[in-house]
């Protein structure tokens, strides 16, 4: 149990403690079993990460009442009403009451599903997070957005609700695959350059370790990454002005995957093409070409996939599916950019020239 962090986050109705670590759910193992002693506990997760993972929930889900589990499909697909109206039913019909206990094992989609489950049944039950992906980890985990998406808008239904605890074992990155972990790891810079630019040297100075699934050298990343988001979050529970700092790529990165219908690209690899055109904006509005020249390089450096050929000649549709996001306000589209390494600025004020003719560059490279 060593190199472990723990974080705590206020929120409005209390504290979330986030543990950080190897073995940071062995960590946490009697809080939580103190946490179900007595409850109906349903643990929600996909097919292929309880078979992963599942056998090392036993021993606090033994302290249950007793326990269900249910299945979702894996990605975005379970982020679905009908997936959320079904988890709604099985819960009614295994018994669930406002005193019971709700786990999620899993990726972002999991959890995001999960929690808002746990915050509608009943008017709100208590539930934890244990993410299984980099990108949990480092933000869909952290700070009480949950939902599910529409066919018009990624996260387009939703609320907040807290975890009470997150736990983070980093020995669960090693069965990722490449691909998972450079998407995750898009999620980690994106914080870097805007909040914590020493965690943008640690990235760059172990990037071979992490794209190799190495938990150790996972550990000092994944927590700063926390309690770089942590940080802001605090100050800004429910994204009325710095948390918005987050959503950095996010703007053309759910359009695309919109416009895919939430296939063909990771979500953290939209992220990575979406901070390219956000760069491409932010330096033209005074960000020095350095600073974006260094990320360019480290996100060439991490690996981001081609864009799917049914994109490249798409920018006025990726314009109106960037108008649909949750993140526009009534004055138009709120872009968050680079002012400088470790500043970050939020603006409606980007023509819809200057932003269609610098995507149709960027779709075209």
């Amino acid at each position: 149990m060593s190199q472990l962090h723990q974080i705590e986050l206020p929120h409005p109705r209390g504290v979330c403690r986030l543990t950080v670590g190897i073995e940071a759910l062995e960590a946490e193992r009697e809080p939580l079993a103190r946490w179900v002693d007595g409850r109906r506990l349903f643990l929600i997760t996909t097919e292929r990460v309880a078979d992963l993972w599942g056998a090392e929930l036993e021993p606090f889900l033994a302290a249950a009442l007793d326990h269900r589990v249910l299945t979702v499909p894996e990605g975005e697909e379970a982020k679905s009403l009908e997936v959320a109206g079904d988890l709604w039913r099985r819960l009614l019909a295994e018994g669930g009451k406002r005193d019971s206990r709700l786990v999620t094992l899993g990726g972002g989609s999991v959890g995001d599903l999960g929690g808002f489950v746990a915050g509608c049944f009943l008017r709100g039950i208590e539930y934890v997070q244990l993410p299984t992906t980099l990108l949990a980890q480092v933000d869909a985990s952290i700070g009480g957005k949950t939902g599910v998406d529409l066919p018009a808008g990624k996260n387009s239904v939703g609320l907040f609700h807290h975890p009470w605890r997150v736990v983070a074992d980093t020995r669960w990155l090693g069965t990722l695959p490449a691909a998972e972990l450079r998407s995750g790891l898009f999620e980690v810079i994106k914080m870097a350059f805007l909040l914590d630019p020493p965690l943008l040297d640690r990235v760059e100075q172990r990037l071979s370790r992490l794209l190799a699934g190495d938990a150790e050298a996972w550990v000092p990343v994944v927590a700063g990454a926390v309690a770089a988001k942590v940080g802001v979050v605090t100050r800004d529970p429910e994204e009325a002005d710095e948390r918005r700092l987050l959503n950095f790529g996010h703007t053309l990165a759910h359009a695309l995957e919109g416009a895919l219908g939430y296939r063909d690209l990771r979500h953290g690899e939209a992220v990575g093409w979406g901070m390219r055109l956000a760069l491409r904006l932010s330096v033209t509005r005074g960000l020095p070409e350095d600073d974006a020249v260094r990320l360019e390089r480290l996100i060439d450096a991490i690996g981001l996939p081609d864009l799917p050929e049914s994109l490249r000649t798409q920018s006025e549709d990726l314009i109106r599916w960037m108008g649909r996001d949750k993140k526009a306000r009534e004055d138009g589209i709120a872009w968050v950019l680079a002012a400088a390494l470790g500043k970050g600025q939020i603006t409606t004020a980007v023509p819809r020239e200057e932003v269609r003719r610098e995507l149709e560059v960027l779709l075209a490279s």
